[in-house]
């Protein structure tokens, strides 16, 4: 019987990038809102979550990952505004957004594309997103609300993307730990 690992396909936020998000967390800590904050060190674009596999599928997804990397060189992404999901009456996630980017759409399509015919479901509405927090109940909503569309077209600052990493997560109660599990190089 072979392990699971649980993982996910991301691109890490710059160190300078993560204060930026940091102090935007910040304000949102200032309401009384019953809001888990992603700690710095966890902060990651996801391209792909893949749930529970074992390493004969990581390396298959490594040669797919490799293969569509080929074809890209480094990119610039700018983080800019500030929203939620599912909707704002009904605040699960708050997020900082990236602005739109063609190259890193074309990436997680292609990435998706070959992903599939390894047998994973296709994303079906890919919204690049970084989560920064997770609202467990409705407590001061109206203000959590206010303050996601005052940073709406928020700025946070731009990085370089020079490589992508397959990551593990570990669950426990503390929070995930993530780990990576292969890094891989964008020239």
């Amino acid at each position: 019987m072979s392990s699971k690992i649980r993982s996910f396909l991301a691109i890490e936020l710059e160190e300078n990038l993560k204060e930026n998000v940091s102090n935007v967390q910040k304000e949102f800590r200032k309401i009384d809102a019953d809001i888990k904050y992603v700690p710095s060190k966890n902060m990651h674009l996801t391209l792909k979550f893949f749930g529970d596999i074992d390493l004969d599928t990581v390396e298959k997804l490594s040669l797919k990952i490799e293969s569509v990397l080929n074809n890209y060189s480094e990119f610039t992404l700018k983080l800019k505004g500030c929203g939620n999901f599912p909707n704002p009456n009904n605040i699960k996630v708050i997020w900082i957004g990236f602005e739109d980017n063609e190259i890193l759409s074309n990436l997680q399509k292609e990435l998706d594309n070959e992903f599939n015919t390894l047998g994973f479901k296709k994303e079906r509405d890919y919204k690049s997103h970084l989560t920064i927090g997770r609202m467990k109940n409705a407590k001061n909503k109206d203000e959590v609300k206010e303050l996601i569309a005052k940073n709406k077209t928020i700025e946070i600052g731009q990085m370089k993307v020079n490589k992508i990493i397959l990551k593990k997560s570990t669950l426990t109660p503390n929070g995930p730990i993530y780990e990576d599990l292969k890094v891989f190089k964008v020239i």
